[in-house]
């Protein structure tokens, strides 16, 4: 692959504010630093899209709002009432949670709807939908299923994690492994935004070289900068 600046990457960065212990002046800190640094995108709660949108209006940092958060069980109308609002609110991205407990026990028909809903409110307002498979939960022979209900609900990426998984066993974020999957379903018709673990340079490189063309990380500056991640900032 051609050498990659600190700019290439840090457009294709989606910064995540997510952590539920972050304030308003966190919020306003990290919107700051995107702007500053060139950073493509500002990942926040949905209750939070609108004052990003504000804070990062006159730049070319995109907002995008996290749906069904960080589980994915809530009822689809739910989810897509969550979407409305975050649209409505300026988010131009969304990542949505799939129903994790719903693909396990083989309920593709649901998982497909639910996701589905989301897009729907998406799509009248040209609103790119990002799917969280959060696969650390998924036996890996299923990963490539769960990419395809995602492109029948007609999303635009899919996604590997939300940062917040819990798998004592083994990684809980973005793997090799589990990126390679899901470049090969989509095969380039969804594009594959790799998330969670992300914590130096070298790793970014690695996923953007793969073929993602999104990373979703906690501490963007580090990364950009080559230094270690803030355990504080890590996602």
């Amino acid at each position: 692959m051609s050498p990659r600046t600190v700019a290439d990457v840090a457009r294709v960065l989606d910064h995540a504010v997510l952590k539920p212990e972050l304030t308003a002046a966190d919020l306003a800190r990290h919107a700051a630093m995107c702007v500053s640094r060139g950073v493509g995108c500002l990942c926040v709660r949905s209750c939070d899209a609108a004052e990003a949108v504000r804070l990062v209006a006159n730049s070319p940092v995109v907002v995008a709002a996290v749906i069904g958060f960080p589980h994915g069980a809530q009822r689809p109308e739910v989810k897509a009432l969550e979407a409305r609002l975050a649209i409505a609110d300026g988010a131009r991205e969304l990542d949505m949670v799939m129903n994790v407990g719903a693909f396990l026990s083989g309920r593709e028909v649901a998982v497909r709807d639910d996701i589905a809903a989301v897009v729907a409110e998406a799509r009248t307002q040209d609103v790119i939908v990002k799917v969280i498979l959060e696969t650390c939960y998924l036996p890996v022979e299923r990963i490539a299923a769960a990419c395809r209900l995602a492109e029948e609900a007609g999303a635009d990426f899919v996604k590997t994690s939300t940062g917040f998984g819990v798998k004592p066993s083994g990684p809980t974020g973005a793997t090799p492994e589990a990126v390679r999957i899901m470049l090969d379903a989509v095969g380039g018709r969804m594009q594959v935004k790799a998330s969670g673990g992300i914590r130096t340079w070298a790793e970014a490189i690695r996923y953007l070289d793969m073929g993602c063309t999104r990373l979703g990380v906690g501490d963007a500056p580090a990364i950009l900068d080559g230094r270690p991640v803030d355990k504080a900032a890590a996602y």
